[in-house]
């Protein structure tokens, strides 16, 4: 099922289109209605290998997050979706890339944070390359 979620993922981060202009998400901090995580929930403002993450209050838990380095640059577009949707075998759509181009995707599960609580997997569209990842491992 997973390599599934990865393909599809793939796919529709790389088709999808924006809901907010790449210009206007590229650089940190996005426009409104994005606010810092870590102004909404107890995060630091920079997650070693994640980065600084900003999302639209209102399509939490799922997202999408935007992720940027220690720059402003944006470097991927996060999806965190409950486990409970994909052991009930919901359907995954309109996972738009905010950042437009997607190089590559990584899947992994986490057992919750704060924010998302529930066990759930990340689906990280990245809009840099794998080298590039190291902008925001520390």
């Amino acid at each position: 099922m997973l390599p599934a979620i990865l393909v599809a993922a793939t796919l529709l981060g790389a088709a999808s289109a924006p809901a907010v202009a790449v210009e206007m998400v590229d650089k940190a901090p996005p426009p409104a209605p994005y606010q810092k995580v870590s102004s909404l929930v107890k995060l630091p403002d920079f997650l070693p290998s994640i980065g600084t993450l900003y999302v639209d209050p209102k399509t939490l838990p799922a997202g999408p997050f935007l992720a940027y380095d220690h720059t402003g640059r944006l470097v991927s577009t996060i999806y965190m979706i409950p486990l409970k949707e994909l052991t009930s075998h919901k359907k995954l759509e309109d996972l738009a890339s905010l950042g437009g181009a997607v190089d590559h995707v990584d899947l992994y599960y986490n057992a919750g944070h704060p924010g998302v609580p529930e066990p759930h997997y990340h689906i990280v569209l990245w809009h840099v390359s794998k080298a590039d990842e190291a902008s925001v491992e520390k």
